[in-house]
């Protein structure tokens, strides 16, 4: 049963690694990363990210929450965070997936009056669907402007994920949700309460608030948010908070001409200092060497 299977949290498609860019969005072809796993993916979770694939071409089978499926030809599959999932894909199999960082897609969302399409796990069959053409034409431009950096390229990604937002809340609206096993009180207040502390992240992190002072707000104690942390996500609270500080650090160096004093106070630093302590202690590169090591890409 899944409640008695520790089910592992990727930070990205079928990988343990950190966000490798400090875009909110990702993008590859199903082929290039399913192959690397003899084209399994393993049950497991996101806490903060959510998932779209589209597959144009093969079949899938699909776990959900621990329900099965098998699904044959063009359809997007929807994962927001916190579900659990897994895929088999058949070796003949044409698609990509975009992932979406939770800030992301929470801002997708509000553009959308709290759109429902990236909050609501499922599989959407394309075959008689009437929008199909400019969903495949959307996720193809994603992955093109991806692939190849371009000068606005950030504003770019973004306009085109929320097109495709709009395209999936028409998928999916004509549709009634199905319907998901009960989830047990317990681990849906967890979850809950975990849900609510990257909200707080999110919108406090320049701040650098106390780990105390979270969890108080949450009305947890602090040993309970961090016991919360691992059980969801197998990190600390402290440690989420700092790898959200750490990503606006790198879009910042990436994106502005802050200096690096302008980026530190931003972020909550009294000093520059700690602020470079701080990002090569997490990176190995200091801000200025980071900078300069993204200047040097082609």
């Amino acid at each position: 049963m899944l409640a008695a299977t520790i089910v592992p949290v990727f930070k990205l498609y079928g990988e343990t690694r950190h966000w490798p860019t400090p875009d909110l969005l990702h993008c590859e072809s199903i082929p290039e990363r399913s192959l690397l796993h003899d084209w399994r993916i393993r049950p497991h979770r996101h806490t903060d990210l959510v998932h779209v694939l589209l597959i144009t071409r093969g079949s899938v089978d699909l776990e959900l929450e621990g329900a099965h499926h098998h699904k044959r030809n063009a359809g997007v599959i929807v994962v927001p965070a916190m579900t659990i999932h897994g895929f088999c894909f058949s070796p003949d199999v044409k698609g990509h997936i975009v992932t979406l960082a939770q800030p992301l897609a929470d801002h997708l969302g509000k553009a959308l009056d709290d759109g429902r399409a990236l909050r609501q796990a499922g599989f959407y069959s394309l075959e008689a669907a009437s929008n199909q053409a400019q969903i495949v034409t959307l996720v193809s431009q994603i992955d093109r402007e991806y692939r190849h950096p371009a000068p606005e390229r950030r504003q770019l990604l973004e306009v085109l994920a929320l097109a495709l937002a709009i395209e999936l809340e028409r998928l999916v609206l004509p549709r009634k949700p199905t319907p998901q096993r009960a989830i047990p009180m317990a681990r849906e207040k967890g979850r809950q309460h975990f849900e609510r502390f990257h909200t707080l992240v999110e919108q406090r992190f320049r701040e650098q608030p106390g780990i105390e002072a979270l969890a108080r707000e949450l009305g947890l104690s602090r040993a309970h948010l961090n016991l919360l942390c691992r059980q969801q996500e197998g990190r600390s609270a402290l440690q989420i908070l700092h790898e959200r500080l750490l990503l606006e650090a790198k879009r910042q160096l990436t994106y502005t001409n802050m200096t690096i004093a302008e980026i530190a106070d931003g972020l909550g630093f009294s000093e520059p200092a700690y602020f470079t302590r701080f990002f090569k202690r997490n990176t190995t590169l200091a801000p200025r060497a980071f900078r300069k090591h993204l200047m040097e890409q082609p």
